[in-house]
């Protein structure tokens, strides 16, 4: 997710807008027509879905639907909304769109995994985590909204994995005044009624998000680097409701933002992939690299390779692991994809930085970009990308929802 300053947020409202629209694609499908929306020309890029009134965050997509939050405020319009649409076509179509009153941002907007709930996190002040059914996936129903004196700071990221069989939601809680930065892990056994189950202080100044996998809930505590805990699949007795922290490991530059756990097509799980978020400007500047470390000791895990793009810095990823093909969201500068597959550790003295990790860009892992500034009709800062059933879509927070042709990445 993006951070940032009073002043920022002052500049950002200055921001343009362009008026969008959806074509239909089915007798099915009934678009909301709310303008003229220019198409993408550039190579790889597929068809846009406008958003024009807010700045687009975050997306999920499951099947033939997708669903992107919105976020801080554009003009004087805020992020209170979540857009659903269709993406059977080339064309994301947009088909209804999900008002979250009290909110004055959306963060994480995620599908669990059996395709029954859509969950949506919201912040600042009253923060919360909004619960829908997707028994019609094209306009989710609401069934409840979460909130606790934990949450009320304001819910930052929300993810929702299952933890030996049961769903758990894992809540980023922003900190605030005296109250520090803290994790929520929340029981969505019965989805009307969650249950908090566990609670952690951690992360220096933000814990920002999670990953979790085989028992395992990896933590991107920013300076305090990333977090490996044992919620039941470590074998230190830890679960959700009691985790038990197996490992710590300092990143260079800090802002540890979002975390990849790699599960190779081999079968290997030797690498730890994490994002980097300094602070920047929409539309025209960010920073941060990508991080590769070296978790075959899952103890001891160790920084051992980056990837860096010359004024720009990534936010969130995607990973397709049977190719080993990450695509990395970088704000200004688009998408890249990079290549996972292999020794990431193993380079050439040409290969290394001063501070002795490998480049991966010295080592040619560079496969290929995306949405470059001027491919979209106003400038891109692309937040979150998604490859799913080989097809390839990006949440930019100046145009919409993009479909993009992995095939076609520039090279």
């Amino acid at each position: 997710m993006f951070r940032t300053s009073r002043p920022f947020l002052a500049a950002a409202a200055l921001a343009a807008m362009v008026a969008c629209s959806s074509d239909g694609t089915g007798p099915a499908i009934v678009p909301i027509d709310t303008g003229p929306c220019p198409q993408p020309t550039a190579a790889g890029s597929l068809g846009l879905g406008c958003v024009a009134e807010r700045f687009t965050g975050e997306l999920n997509v499951r099947g033939s639907w997708a669903y992107t939050s919105t976020w801080g405020r554009r003009g004087t319009v805020a992020g209170n909304a979540v857009k659903v649409w269709n993406v059977a076509g080339t064309r994301p179509l947009l088909v209804d769109t999900l008002h979250l009153e009290g909110a004055t941002t959306t963060g994480d907007v995620q599908v669990s995994d059996d395709g029954r709930l859509l969950v949506v996190a919201t912040e600042r002040a009253g923060g919360s985590l909004a619960v829908y059914g997707l028994d019609d996936p094209s306009h989710p129903a609401f069934i409840t909204r979460y909130t606790t004196e934990n949450t009320l700071a304001g819910v930052h990221t929300a993810q929702v994995e299952r933890v030996n069989g049961k769903l758990y939601a894992f809540l980023c809680i922003d900190p605030q005044g005296a109250e520090p930065a803290k994790l929520v892990i929340v029981d969505l056994s019965d989805p009307a009624h969650p249950v908090e189950t566990s609670t952690l202080t951690i992360g220096r100044p933000f814990v920002h998000d999670v990953f979790v996998r085989d028992g395992l809930l990896f933590t991107a505590e920013w300076n305090d680097g990333l977090g490996i805990w044992d919620i039941g699949g470590g074998g230190r007795g830890g679960s959700p409701a009691s985790p038990v922290r197996m490992a710590q490991a300092a990143v260079t530059g800090g802002a540890v933002h979002n975390v990849w756990w790699l599960h190779d097509a081999a079968g290997g799980k030797r690498w730890i992939v994490t994002g980097e978020e300094q602070p920047g400007v929409i539309g025209s500047a960010s920073a941060g690299d990508v991080h590769v470390l070296d978790a075959a000791d899952l103890l001891h895990p160790r920084e051992v390779a980056f990837f860096h793009v010359d004024g720009a810095g990534t936010h969130n990823f995607s990973v397709d692991e049977v190719r080993g093909t990450l695509y990395a969201a970088y704000y200004n500068a688009g998408i890249r994809a990079l290549d996972l597959r292999g020794d990431l550790g193993a380079c050439t003295a040409e290969q290394k930085a001063a501070d002795g990790r490998c480049d991966l860009a010295r080592m040619g892992r560079l496969l290929g970009r995306a949405l470059d500034q001027g491919d979209l009709p106003q400038p891109v800062y692309v937040w979150g990308v998604q490859y799913t059933d080989g097809r390839l879509f990006a949440s930019d927070m100046q145009n919409g929802l993009v479909r993009l042709d992995p095939a076609g990445l520039k090279q």
